[in-house]
């Protein structure tokens, strides 16, 4: 019997690499490039906050520490349970288990700051997470998310590749939506955003792709 993964959620439970040693969680990271580029400074200071696809948490630790009240979401159980044992003790911090649009739908909170960094808005449908955000922003809050920069032309929804997927077998496509900065500044603006702002983060080392970073007010 096969166990190739047969959901998203499942794709992430068996494949997403793991990490036994909890992350320093001392800065606030972007990139995945250690030092590169800003932190949580271009945030502001909210008070409460919602993490779309948070994997092993140390942002959301991090901003917890700094004492937002912060609701880190994944739909991969395995990463939703490393995260909790990693911050068990970090007070203000909650982690759940939902696919973000479904939490979306059911919450009734509305957050001043929603974000992700490489995480769940890279790998949904924008057309259906966008609107879901929108409404769960609280009044003048703000949506910022990043996602590596893409390559040229390869812009909406593109199969996921890694090199955690040498070598296995799986009939599942898993997607991820990428766009130029003008792409989502459009996208967001459709949907109802203001004071977009889109950038890309250059990589630290000559010929790597750096890092799309997006901003907008609900």
């Amino acid at each position: 019997m096969s166990s190739a993964p047969t959901t998203a959620a499942e794709y992430w439970d068996k494949y997403r690499p793991q990490q036994t040693d909890r992350p320093a969680a001392d800065r606030f990271d972007w990139t995945g490039v250690p030092g590169n580029g800003p932190g949580a400074e271009i945030l502001g200071a909210p008070k409460t906050a919602l993490d779309l696809g948070p994997a092993e948490g140390e942002n959301a630790a991090f901003l917890a520490r700094q004492g937002v009240e912060v609701t880190a979401v994944d739909f991969s159980a395995v990463q939703v349970e490393r995260a909790k044992g990693f911050w068990s003790g970090v007070p203000g911090l909650s982690h759940v288990c939902a696919e973000a649009c479904s939490y979306l739908d059911e919450t009734d909170r509305c957050f001043e700051l929603i974000y992700s960094t490489w995480g769940a808005v890279w790998f949904t449908d924008p057309e259906d997470l966008l609107p879901r955000v929108v409404k769960r922003l609280a009044p003048g809050g703000l949506f910022a998310f990043s996602h590596r920069e893409p390559v040229a032309g390869q812009y909406g929804a593109q199969r996921m590749g890694g090199k955690w997927l040498a070598g296995r077998e799986t009939e599942l496509t898993v997607l991820r939506w990428q766009y130029t900065t003008q792409q989502w500044a459009d996208l967001l603006k459709r949907h109802g955003f203001s004071d977009i702002e889109a950038d890309v983060i250059p990589a630290p080392s000559d010929g790597e792709l750096g890092t799309i970073l997006v901003r907008a007010r609900g």
